[in-house]
């Protein structure tokens, strides 16, 4: 993380963390966040910086009305989201794409082409179109820095919010960028107008009048936006792009003419035309959808693109290129990465449960989290993940669609923090609508996949106060449910049996399976196996530790288990599976 440096020095920053910055100068006093890659470093580098109120808030939505909130009081925040967490967020930002803002407001929304931790690969460039609210798009993290406090001046200048829009290759690649001094902004304070802030539909109606007249200025304001620029080169080629797409179109094109977009909506139109007449042939690079392409064939310019770009995956270098060789080149062994699954980590205290419910052959709906991989081999322990909280809904629309019986083999797996974040509200939904749910709450205390923040059930604030724990079975409890368990996930057979039980309860059960993640907590000894106990019978394998493996009849003279003591966290799942007692602590020397 950066820390607050003094004016006149460079650093060598992230994108992710030259938005942190970009706000600390702008003057931002108030950020607020949910924590999903590839954006959570934005936040996590604000809390760094005092001056500026921070907190993590159970979810994009919320986090959006804080800031929201804050923007009222004439302060300058900021909220910070990867691209699916803007869908959760989309339903107060289009209400402040017409109420506007009194301090101005970024919606930071860090978008992850070909999903390398995501559940889709959406392009949120159209929700600015959708919402009438301004994109910017830089290209660099010196470029992430000055958008940030370019975004709100425009925020402020035009009465809006502005969407900085990042991608994967953005947040988390480096370069140098200038640091400067902080720029205090005085709070405005709070003043009543319910004309601009009270949108009901007489308001409303109003307020859509003046948001069209307000594209119209920025539209303009595009032409002569000084980072929306020319360079000259060839006339017989000329590159349109923004953000990422820029870079790379450089790297492949260095002799082109380049349209270099950086407020992408509006877009300058005039400028647009302009460069036409100035180039003989005209590409448009972008990764994502044909969003720039599309609008500039609308204004009856030729261009090509999506035509020979891949519209699906990342855009690199060699894509672009490959793109537009004459030859393509076939694909050899040395250009495919062996595969190499992700996997629970070693003592992870989801294994356990996810061993049980593959043990009873249950149907599990699931969530987004780092236990999504209790899916793959061998745990085989999930059916579903759709998005945060559908965990819960997804298993009640089951129950109404197959009935009752089809409960009782039914499991909702979800995690603390994602059920803060979206489980509540289906678990309440279940508990009015008299469903049967068996809900499975992995409890490891944090929120573990995006690196260890906390959330309500931990009771830490940001910056490591304090704060008010909320159990999840206090939630449970006030919600109605009648069975509520909290269960150690380390013992297989109290895990089995709770979960047996959930299944024969009519009405709503709640299972709290609660042990802080392994990297949390210090490891335990590990364990060691009794090569002549061991038979080989594979049985400490079905619980996918990879810490675990097995020795080949070609090294040994029978198949043997071995426990990489590196990776050993010593919880002991594997000793309650082996029949043999061949896995025993290791004497003390």
């Amino acid at each position: 993380m950066t820390k607050p440096v003094h004016a006149k020095t460079k650093a060598l920053l992230s994108g992710n963390e030259a938005v942190a910055r970009g706000a600390w100068e702008a003057g931002c006093t108030v950020a607020a966040a949910y924590p999903g890659t590839p954006s959570t470093e934005i936040l996590e580098n604000i809390i760094t910086y005092p001056e500026i109120n921070t907190e993590w808030s159970i979810n994009e939505k919320v986090a959006l009305e804080v800031v929201a909130g804050a923007c009222f009081a004439g302060a300058r925040c900021l909220t910070a989201m990867k691209h699916v967490g803007l869908n959760v967020a989309a339903d107060p930002m289009f209400t402040m794409g017409y109420s506007g803002v009194t301090g101005g407001l970024m919606i930071v929304s860090a978008d992850d082409p070909g999903m390398w931790s995501s559940q889709n690969e959406q392009d949120n460039r159209h929700y600015g179109r959708h919402a009438k609210i301004p994109i910017l798009e830089p290209s660099d993290s010196d470029e992430a820095k000055l958008f940030t406090k370019l975004g709100f001046e425009l925020s402020e200048k035009f009465d809006t919010p502005v969407i900085l829009r990042l991608t994967t290759r953005i947040c988390h690649s480096t370069c140098l960028v200038d640091l400067e001094d902080r720029k205090e902004v005085t709070i405005k304070g709070y003043a009543k107008d319910i004309k601009k802030r009270l949108v009901l539909p007489a308001h409303a109606r109003l307020l859509h009048v003046n948001v069209e007249e307000r594209l119209k200025k920025i539209a303009q304001y595009s032409n002569v936006f000084a980072y929306n620029r020319i360079e000259r080169g060839k006339k017989t080629l000329g590159i349109i792009a923004s953000g990422i797409s820029y870079q790379y179109a450089k790297e492949v094109f260095p002799n082109a003419s380049f349209l270099k977009l950086s407020l992408t909506f509006p877009l300058p139109e005039k400028l647009i035309r302009k460069f036409a007449r100035k180039v003989k042939k005209i590409i448009v690079v972008e990764e994502g959808d044909p969003i720039l392409e599309t609008e500039i064939k609308a204004l009856g310019i030729k261009v090509t693109g999506k035509e020979r770009i891949p519209l699906c995956n990342e855009l690199t270098p060699k894509v672009l290129r490959e793109s537009f060789s004459k030859k393509q080149k076939a694909k050899t062994k040395k250009d495919t990465i062996p595969p190499r699954p992700p996997v629970l980590c070693p003592g992870c205290p989801h294994r356990g449960v996810f061993y049980v419910i593959n043990k009873l052959k249950l149907v599990a709906t699931g969530d987004i989290g780092c236990y999504t991989l209790g899916a793959l081999p061998p745990l085989n322990a999930m059916d579903t993940c759709i998005c945060m909280g559908a965990s819960v809904t997804n298993a009640q629309g089951l129950e109404k669609a197959l009935g009752k019986d089809f409960s009782k083999k039914l499991v909702a797996v979800i995690g603390d923090s994602t059920f803060f974040h979206s489980g509540i509200t289906g678990l309440a939904n279940a508990v009015y609508n008299k469903g049967n749910l068996n809900l499975i709450i992995l409890d490891n205390f944090t929120t573990a996949m995006t690196g260890h923040q906390p959330h309500p059930g931990t009771g830490k604030l940001p910056r490591g106060e304090q704060g008010k724990r909320i159990p999840p079975e206090d939630i449970a409890r006030g919600c109605g449910v009648e069975l509520i368990k909290v269960v150690d996930p380390d013992n297989l057979k109290e895990t089995e049996a709770a979960i047996k039980e959930a299944l024969t309860f009519d009405g709503v059960a709640v299972l709290i399976f609660r042990k802080p993640c392994a990297l949390l907590i210090k490891p335990r000894p590990p364990f060691i196996i009794d090569s002549e106990l061991c038979n080989g019978c594979r049985l400490c394998l079905r619980i996918g530790c990879p810490a675990i493996s097995l020795i080949s009849p070609e090294e040994r003279e029978k198949p043997l288990a071995v426990i990489d003591q590196a990776l050993c966290n010593g919880c002991g799942l594997c000793v309650q599976l082996c029949n043999r007692n061949a896995i025993i602590t290791p004497p003390i020397k």
